[in-house]
């Protein structure tokens, strides 16, 4: 029989080794933010990394604050915080554009965290304008508009004067393959990090090739502070803080229903006050991201499906995860590394979770009644709409310039086009409706 401080010994060790099981099933997706937002702006590499290691450090803040909560923030639930994909469209849209740039980035995400923390008890009354049709809608076109940035990373990535070589493709492909091998023959954790383990495949097949140089690597230090407004004092202007406010009211959104599937996984109800706090939690989270050179915050749906699988609900293993979040931002070298990644090999990964994100989006819209045209209209319409960015840059140019946060995100458009069609086309639908099929929403995206 074991003793009473070998049984406590065992428990830390189990506490520890479950904490990172959680880190390493969200870090491909947490990570992948600032490496397209990097991408997309031609950041150089030791910027990347330190956008990589900003976002981990707030990342590890904003679960802590989600998990052990202070006052009458944060749900208090098994919760892992990562960057949303909603926002990757406006984000590139204000990054890209030369008025604005990546200091009104870190403004309007700022701004729109405040935004949220204030508005967090009234987000209950707009939850019935976000039925199945709508929320699945906008999840199917968030996974389309970054098909455009998997494809071009399995190519070399824009820019590359040897952009779509037969190696670049092979190496996207090969891990795309090792990907899906790993979900067709692995189970439980291994087959949740199969992204991570899928990018480490193709990070040594290109290191094997000599696509990789170390030099950046051995230069950056080994211990390095996240201190706030590296990129210096953020700018703030109207349009671009609008829609990053649209995205939070989103990521709200997204939220209600994996907070409600937390609340049943681990047999503690979620009712109105716990939304609230847990919504001022996402709000206060996106407001630190913006001020030490981040991005806004939501709960990651892989993290319902490990405590599916392993039956964990602690939620101090979560808050252990965010505290080694906090521990890896201090390390750059470790950022430099995952700066190194070749695009083909993300653009390998990126198939797979950008393509998820789509067919989460079609499974949510298969419990949508398509007996008559309406709903086939609002799906229609708003898809139609929100890809114009993405199938035609140009399409939005002659207008004002102050707009482009707006007109050239197919992500806002959907959002936007999707509610608007449904109030037109279905009116009002009721809050207990609504919060049902969030929840619904949110048990399909476990896996």
């Amino acid at each position: 029989m074991q003793s009473l401080a070998s049984q406590k010994k065992t428990s830390i060790w189990k506490v520890m080794f479950m904490g990172w099981q959680h880190v390493l099933v969200m870090y491909a997706g947490a990570v992948a933010v600032p490496l397209i937002l990097g991408a997309a702006l031609k950041l150089p590499k030791d910027q990347i990394a330190f956008l990589i290691n900003a976002d981990l450090f707030a990342c590890g803040i904003a679960t802590l604050i989600q998990c052990v909560g202070f006052a009458n923030v944060g749900i208090r639930l098994p919760v892992m915080m990562g960057v949303t994909f909603t926002a990757i469209g406006p984000l590139i849209a204000i990054g890209t554009d030369p008025q604005a740039g990546l200091l009104q980035v870190f403004g309007s995400t700022i701004a729109a965290g405040i935004f949220g923390f204030l508005v967090a008890p009234f987000i209950g009354k707009l939850i019935r304008f976000f039925p199945p049709v709508v929320t699945g809608t906008e999840i199917l076109a968030v996974g389309l508009s970054l098909m455009v940035v998997a494809a071009s990373w399995s190519a070399g990535g824009y820019g590359n004067p040897d952009f779509g070589n037969p190696l670049y493709l092979t190496i996207a492909a090969s891990v795309l393959v090792v990907i899906l091998l790993i979900v067709r023959f692995a189970k439980g954790f291994i087959s949740n990090i199969s992204i991570l383990l899928g990018m480490a495949f193709g990070f040594v097949l290109a290191f094997s090739a000599g696509q990789i140089n170390f030099d950046d690597v051995s230069a950056a230090p080994w211990f390095g502070l996240v201190l706030p407004f590296h990129f210096g004092v953020p700018s703030f202007s109207l349009w671009p803080i609008v829609a990053m406010c649209i995205v939070m009211l989103v990521t709200f959104i997204e939220s209600t229903g994996m907070f409600l599937a937390l609340g049943e996984l681990v047999d503690k109800p979620v009712n109105e006050k716990d939304l609230v706090r847990g919504f001022r939690a996402d709000g206060f989270g996106t407001m630190l991201g913006g001020v030490f050179n981040t991005f806004p915050y939501t709960s990651y749906a892989q993290n319902i499906g490990l405590i599916s699988i392993t039956g964990v609900k602690s939620r101090w293993v979560c808050a252990l995860a965010g505290l080694f979040l906090v521990g890896l931002a201090l390390f750059p070298k470790v950022a430099m590394i995952i700066a190194s990644i070749p695009p083909y090999v993300l653009g390998g990964a990126g198939l797979v979770m950008f393509g998820m994100v789509a067919a989460s989006g079609i499974k949510v819209l298969s419990r949508v009644s398509f007996a008559d045209s309406k709903n086939l209209y609002v799906v229609a319409i708003s898809v139609s709409i929100g890809m114009i960015p993405v199938v035609s840059p140009q399409f939005f140019a002659k207008l004002p310039k102050d707009l482009a946060p707006l007109l050239e995100s197919s992500v806002l458009l959907t959002a936007i086009c999707a509610v608007v069609l449904n109030v037109f086309f279905n009116g009002f639908g009721s809050k207990e409706d609504a919060k049902e099929s969030l929840l619904m929403a949110a048990k399909e995206a476990e896996v």
